[in-house]
């Protein structure tokens, strides 16, 4: 079980952040600092060199020094450059480096606190040394006298107190900048801080493990196909089921919409339609998918779609709805019976004798018209498993005021090798056209099966007396959902049409309407045409 840490990851990344921008700010001020003042440094240098190059260059002071400067031209002259450039000191030596000039009259004589063999071997010097009046960045040149003898030097300084109160002051300015770049740092990183917990819903790196871990052993642990699409439509999670119930395998960020062809799967996919428990047929499938929008702190995150297989369920249930209708027959017909026992009973109870015998005959004429055909006669639908199917299919007709008739026309002489798809076809075109001609204007309501085997195909036409398919409906009446009743029925519908023609084609066939009739009181209503390759076998034994 994984421990949570102390601090959270968003606030160890703030940290570290505001912990890099502080010590590159801080190693930044102490490098910047570090070449201001070698730079001022330089610069007074240079500044004090320039002085006292321009104090060597007087000609009555070389004059006097080479005399040794018995009036004290020397020293007023010093004095009155080194006040108005504010040197720290003007101090000129004879060639033995002893003072003619000094800002304290009492060091005039004296030889110099500092070495001055270079300036008087003729080379200028920039350093900052220590002298009498403290530390100071100086320039010393040599002076040179009439035929470029020395004659002695010119040193100036510049005290260093006031090179760091000038270093002082730009990193004062300096400070400013570097406390505002590392508060800019903490606002940026604090900022980056919450757009990293924002991006990542406020979990942790050992919550995102572990979920990513639970979801790769929900996602392919469950037996349900899952889709996970993103806000954008694409395709953010696709785990193995849903891949072999749809028949792709799609890369993630492709398009929901390439998942499925068009029609309701694709619509739910694509978010165009919302799906609770909606049946959907994919390829040879039936499918139960369900839609379901995913949002967190009211952001859109996009969708997760579950595909169930109930292919077998519908299966059994198809084998089952066979069961039932054949049921249904035989109710209709001991219903039927039970009538015409109680019809007769009461005229004999009641002394009715004459109406009794009349009854029975009619009775009997009846059986006898729905007596089988001679033996002469050609039979037009041989199979016991098809005449039997449409003997149930014509009793529950029956008892909802519909005709079922066999067209004149049928002829099927082989077996029926493949029951379930011919019910599956058969039956939902017989069931949709006894619903049309029960709810169509026209009366009597009836429906014609007509039936014609060619070798091992089976061809059906199946017309109604309805009042047609709508505009537009002739071809949409065969995607998922569509249907004609939605409306009056009040549910949803617009599967069994769609199954029809899916199982039809997957056999190398097809459904579908020649005729979506003309809906007028005197017009005929809607006909449907199959074709069932493969679906007979070798002809009935006679």
């Amino acid at each position: 079980m994984s421990v949570r840490p102390r601090i959270s990851f968003a606030r160890q990344v703030l940290i570290l952040q505001v912990g890099v921008v502080v010590v590159v700010a801080v190693l930044g001020y102490g490098l910047v600092a570090w070449m201001l003042d070698g730079r001022l440094r330089d610069q007074y240098g240079q500044r004090a060199l320039t002085v006292a190059r321009s104090v060597a260059a007087d000609p009555e002071i070389a004059a006097a020094v080479a005399v040794d400067d018995p009036g004290g031209l020397v020293q007023d002259r010093a004095e009155r450059v080194r006040v108005r450039t504010g040197a720290l000191f003007v101090v000129v030596t004879d060639g033995r480096g002893l003072r003619l000039s000094h800002p304290n009259p009492l060091e005039l004589g004296r030889h110099v606190s500092t070495d001055p063999s270079d300036a008087l071997a003729g080379r200028e010097v920039v350093r900052v040394e220590r002298g009498t009046l403290g530390l100071s960045a100086r320039g010393k040149v040599p002076l040179y006298g009439p035929g470029g003898r020395i004659l002695g030097e010119v040193s100036v300084g510049f005290d260093a107190r006031a090179i760091d109160r000038e270093l002082g002051r730009l990193l004062r300015e300096m400070s400013l900048f570097v406390a505002g770049a590392v508060l800019l740092g903490v606002v940026a990183s604090a900022a980056i801080g919450r757009r990293l917990k924002r991006q990542t819903l406020g979990l942790e790196p050992y919550e995102l493990v572990e979920l990513v871990h639970e979801r790769e052993a929900v996602l392919h642990g469950v037996g349900e196909g899952v889709v996970a699409v993103d806000s954008a439509g694409r395709v953010a999670v696709c785990n193995d089921e849903a891949s072999r119930l749809l028949g792709v395998a799609p890369e993630r960020g492709a398009s929901a919409g390439g998942l499925a062809p068009e029609g309701a799967l694709r619509d739910v996919l694509t978010g165009r339609r919302d799906a609770t428990n909606l049946f959907v047929t994919a390829g040879d499938r039936v499918l139960v998918v369900n839609r379901r929008e995913v949002r967190r702190h009211r952001r859109d995150l996009g969708a997760v779609v579950t595909l169930r297989d109930r292919t077998d369920l519908e299966t059994l249930a198809r084998e089952l709805d066979s069961v039932s209708t054949l049921f249904d027959a035989l109710r209709a017909q001991r219903h039927e019976y039970a009538n015409r026992l109680h019809t007769l009973s009461g005229l004999l109870q009641l002394g009715h004798s004459e109406e009794a015998a009349d009854y029975i005959g009619t009775l009997m004429e009846d059986a006898a018209r729905r007596a089988p055909a001679p033996d002469n006669l050609p039979d037009p639908v041989s199979d016991p498993y098809l005449r039997a199917f449409l003997s149930a299919k014509s009793a529950v007709a029956a008892e909802k005021g519909v005709r079922l008739d066999i067209g004149a026309g049928s002829y099927v002489p082989g077996r029926v090798a493949d029951p379930l798809d011919v019910t599956t076809v058969v039956g939902n075109l017989v069931d949709n056209a006894v619903e049309a001609a029960r709810l169509g204007r026209r009366r009597p309501a009836r429906v014609e099966v007509e039936l014609l085997g060619d070798g091992p195909d089976l061809h059906a036409t199946v017309t109604d007396s309805g009042d047609g398919l709508p505009d537009g409906l002739r071809e949409a009446v065969f995607d998922d959902g569509v249907s004609t009743r939605d409306t009056a029925a009040g549910r949803s519908r617009g599967l069994g049409l769609g199954l029809a023609r899916r199982t039809a084609r997957a056999r190398g066939g097809d459904v579908t309407f020649v005729d979506a009739g003309t809906g007028g009181p005197d017009g005929g209503g809607a006909v449907a045409v199959a074709r069932l390759p493969g679906v007979l076998g070798a002809e009935a034994v006679r």
